[in-house]
């Protein structure tokens, strides 16, 4: 009773419910663990915002911007379920970077599910890491396995080319506002700066 979590996401109420009961084995008072999982921020690019709602109100510009980790099919759609619980009134898109050739080609098909479930999706291209290029693969397979056409398929430089223009511009559209997710396991963390500056002071 009384704890409470200053982070979204279902998968951080899973891992602090698992935490809660391991601190309870060790016998570990109650009111020490209320105080650590009321001080507990979380962990760099999980359910990280970079514009969080309450700067929203002061910026006038009404986009929060979340970013994570999330690589992987089951925790992007969980990730985006996520968000859709919290923001349920706000436009969503997500800006996707897949991670290695080979896990874009085995899975594709449950890429394409998690990010159908936003309203719009831009594409980077795949972070190749430790792999070669496989023919065929690239992040057009995702996109042409989606459920809607609202989906892009860009490099980073027309990326934020889009974001400082055309997002911008369309924001007065998006009914309740936006929520912008960028998320993946390669280098886009490396835009979240540059994209962030875009948003509050383009």
């Amino acid at each position: 009773d009384g704890v409470r979590l200053n982070m979204i996401g279902m998968i951080n109420v899973e891992n602090f419910v698992a935490a809660i009961s391991i601190a309870h084995e060790l016998k570990i008072e109650d009111e020490k663990i209320k105080a650590a999982v009321a001080a507990f921020r979380g962990v760099r690019r999980r359910f990280e915002y970079v514009i969080h709602p309450a700067e929203v109100r002061q910026s006038g510009r009404d986009v929060v911007y979340i970013d994570d980790y999330a690589h992987h099919p089951g925790e992007l759609k969980a990730m985006i379920n996520g968000v859709r619980g919290l923001f349920n009134d706000r436009w969503m898109t997500v800006i996707f970077q897949p991670h290695l050739y080979s896990r874009t080609h085995d899975f594709y098909k449950e890429f394409a599910a998690a990010l159908s479930i936003a309203n719009r999706v831009v594409l980077l291209p795949v972070y190749p890491a430790r792999e070669l290029p496989m023919p065929g693969v690239t992040s057009q397979l995702i996109a042409e396995a989606m459920d809607h056409d609202r989906v892009m398929v860009m490099n980073k430089e027309d990326l934020l080319k889009w974001l400082g223009s055309d997002y911008l511009n369309g924001l007065p559209h998006a009914v309740g506002g936006d929520v912008l997710i960028t998320a993946g396991a390669g280098n886009i963390d490396q835009l979240v700066n540059s994209i962030r500056e875009i948003i509050l002071n383009h």
